[in-house]
């Protein structure tokens, strides 16, 4: 019996608990939806329909399938997150140092950090590519700036969340400040690096995705509001939605995978 409602309690029930009642709801709706001759065709299709016109063979444009379009265009999206998500850690991690480094840096930055994050996406997107005049660079800068936030600020707080009793025993033994910061600080902010990763990570694709919707130039978002004006199957779309999410909770549990290669007895407790 203990080990049934250790079984049922466990986070793997809870998860697939919760995928069944997404299903439910998701095929109830579905179900009303087909019986509403308003709606446009499929515009909700059954989960079954979804899944099958992954592997159909019908041609959307001419020369690809559905999925096909999707891989093709997943490349271009999840290239300029990757990109933007490498500069944006890179970015963070330094700003959060020198933060930590120089307190006057630190009350000239942090203003600005929260001045750019309150600014919406939609209205940063058409300012970089007026700024940058290129398609690719815009989504690049997109996407480090939604990811060098979290990570500057989770790392700012990792640095400050070291015990002053841990600095004197530094000091104790004569520890020059690059040694402070080899042996004790940036050992002690990783697991808070890796939560902000965590949380920028699947930021920096959706953020692609959604500014591709606007601007075009190819890629996952392009190709959503193409299927959504129905210039080409609606399946496009929900594959997309589905693709964008599975991706999105990969790279979190990516960054979960790597923290603990990184940093095994340091994670921060939840």
């Amino acid at each position: 019996m203990k080990s049934i409602k250790k079984v049922l309690s466990s986070r793997q029930m809870v998860v697939v608990v919760w995928v069944i009642g997404i299903m439910i709801v998701w095929e109830i709706g579905a179900t009303i939806v087909a019986g509403t001759k308003r709606s446009p065709e499929n515009v909700l299709p059954h989960l079954h329909q979804i899944v099958e016109s992954i592997f159909s063979s019908n041609l959307v444009n001419g020369t690809q399938t559905a999925f096909q379009i999707v891989l093709s265009n997943a490349g271009i999206t999840l290239l300029r997150a990757g990109l933007g998500f490498l500069i944006g850690a890179a970015v963070g991690f330094v700003l959060a140092l020198l933060m930590n480094m120089f307190v006057p840096i630190e009350k000239i930055a942090f203003p600005y950090l929260m001045i750019i994050q309150m600014i919406p996406i939609l209205g940063m997107a058409p300012i970089i590519l007026a700024m940058t005049k290129d398609i690719d660079k815009s989504r690049i800068i997109i996407a480090a700036i939604l990811t060098f936030y979290p990570v500057a600020t989770n790392t700012l707080a990792g640095f400050k969340s070291v015990e002053r009793e841990k600095h004197e025993l530094m000091h104790s033994l004569a520890a020059t400040r690059f040694e402070i910061y080899k042996k004790l600080l940036i050992p002690s902010c990783i697991p808070y690096l890796f939560t902000g990763l965590k949380i920028s990570a699947p930021m920096a694709i959706t953020a692609s995705i959604l500014v591709d919707t606007l601007q075009g130039g190819g890629g996952l978002g392009c190709m959503l509001s193409q299927s959504l004006k129905h210039a080409m199957t609606i399946y496009v779309f929900w594959q997309i939605v589905f693709f964008s999410a599975f991706v999105g909770i990969l790279s979190y549990y990516l960054m979960s995978v790597i923290e603990k290669i990184v940093s095994p007895q340091m994670r921060v407790k939840r």
